[in-house]
């Protein structure tokens, strides 16, 4: 497979879940239409979700094309190699793109200043389809910075790209709960089960899950948690906002708050750098 080809099948990658996502969405809207359990609110939330597509596509037109030619200057001003373009370099490269997203996932969780973009994401008190386009507007920047020493050790960029679309475009489907558990299959592969879980606020289903395709990193990790009851889901506060301007920066404004109480510049940085919920 050469390098173009390998772009359009992630572009059609892309495109494929695209539809199986739409078709998801239109079963769920079918049934909770029948089941008369379309609220003002749930609507309004769903709205608020597709919004952030505003903000998270305005930063990925005008930086990520940026990003891309950068990584390419790289690859050629700093790597002397890179790895043949073979099936293997492909699998390899998209297991590695997994494996980055995984630490990505979980450093958004862990670290604040990450986590006031991811937390967008998980700001909805329902679970949805559309819940899966529900970004911050950086997080597609921060996902291409950690990324990068994929690059350095001799990844073409197309395989690092191709790899991180396919990655993201696979978890479009896993946004619902009209799919139950599927036996085997939710030990080792995100699936919508385990990613109901990822989205709980229960105290046993917080911070765990963060696997992209596979769910080897969390069993090795020690980060896998099964679903058992039916998750409660969106932030651990008391947030359930339906304001598409609160959404898209639900966590900035307490970040601000901490800022400003910091007494030192070692406090300052314990809250940007820290966990969520960090205090002195």
């Amino acid at each position: 497979m050469s390098l173009e080809s390998l772009a359009q099948f992630a572009a059609r990658f892309d495109d494929a879940f695209l539809l199986v996502g739409l078709a998801i969405l239109l079963i769920e809207s079918v049934k909770t239409l029948f089941q008369r359990k379309m609220s003002a609110h749930k609507a309004l939330d769903m709205l608020a979700s597709l919004s952030t597509q505003i903000p998270f596509l305005a930063v990925e037109i005008f930086l990520m094309g940026f990003i891309y030619v950068g990584f390419v200057l790289a690859a050629d001003a700093w790597v002397s190699w890179t790895f043949p373009v073979t099936w293997w370099v492909i699998a390899l490269g998209l297991i590695a793109a997994d494996f980055i997203y995984y630490w990505e996932h979980r450093l958004a969780h862990e670290i604040r200043i990450m986590w006031t973009q991811h937390a967008v994401h998980h700001s909805s008190r329902h679970m949805n389809i559309l819940v899966g386009v529900r970004f911050g507007p950086f997080e597609s920047a921060l996902s291409a910075v950690l990324h990068f020493p994929l690059i350095l050790i001799g990844f073409p960029p197309e395989i690092v790209f191709a790899g991180i679309i396919i990655v993201l475009a696979y978890q479009t489907w896993i946004h619902t709960e009209i799919i139950g558990k599927l036996g085997p299959l939710d030990w080792f592969l995100n699936t919508p089960s385990n990613h109901r879980v990822h989205h709980g606020c229960d105290e046993k289903y917080i911070d765990k899950n963060y696997g992209g395709i596979l769910m080897i990193w969390d069993q090795i990790f020690g980060t896998y948690q099964k679903e058992e009851e039916t998750p409660k889901y969106g932030l651990a506060r008391d947030y359930d906002s339906i304001n598409p301007l609160s959404v898209w920066v639900s966590e900035i404004p307490g970040l601000f708050r901490d800022l400003g109480s910091a007494r030192s510049l070692r406090e300052a940085l314990g809250y940007v750098f820290r966990p969520p919920g960090w205090k002195p």
